[in-house]
């Protein structure tokens, strides 16, 4: 086609595709944002701080602190050497650390934590060990975020009025 002068056909076609690519993207609606949704897998070590929003699902081993706004989930195989905090947690394997919810933790029958939880509501499923401490918080003494993942001390305004 060159030869007669005429510019080949697919200059001006390409250039409608992009057109309609742009008119079929503005009329796409824009997405709400995923929550994220991480799984750490049975036959993997991480080493380091977890930190974010979401849902983190521990089936192989973290070696380090764990800050979330959002769930934790550790299964079975699952195991955890380092502080926990989150909204919920879920234990069915192994944690050797403390815990800060800000909502509630479930000890299930096949966990076990060695070291302090600190919970607004706790529930362990007979057969659930736990080796440590518990401080029950209300919801709105639980919200702070505690540098090291140490538990909330009682209010001591609570203590004085006890007194």
């Amino acid at each position: 086609m060159a030869f007669f002068g005429g510019q080949p056909k697919t200059t001006p076609v390409m250039e409608s595709q992009t057109d309609n690519e742009r008119k079929e993207s503005a009329d796409i609606p824009e997405l709400p944002e995923p929550r994220s949704s991480t799984v750490i897998a049975k036959d993997l070590i991480v080493t380091g701080k977890l930190s974010g929003e979401g849902v983190v699902q521990i089936e192989g081993v973290v070696e380090g602190e764990v800050n979330l706004k959002g769930y934790v989930i550790v299964t079975a195989t699952g195991k955890v050497k380092g502080p926990v905090e989150a909204d919920v947690i879920r234990i069915a394997g192994q944690v050797e650390g403390n815990l800060v919810s800000h909502d509630h933790v479930q000890l299930e029958r096949t966990g076990t934590i060695n070291g302090d939880v600190t919970t607004v509501s706790f529930v362990i499923e007979n057969g659930g060990r736990l080796n440590g401490r518990t401080t029950m918080v209300s919801e709105q003494a639980s919200t702070p975020h505690v540098d090291g993942l140490e538990p909330s001390k009682p209010l001591e305004d609570d203590e004085e009025e006890d007194a």
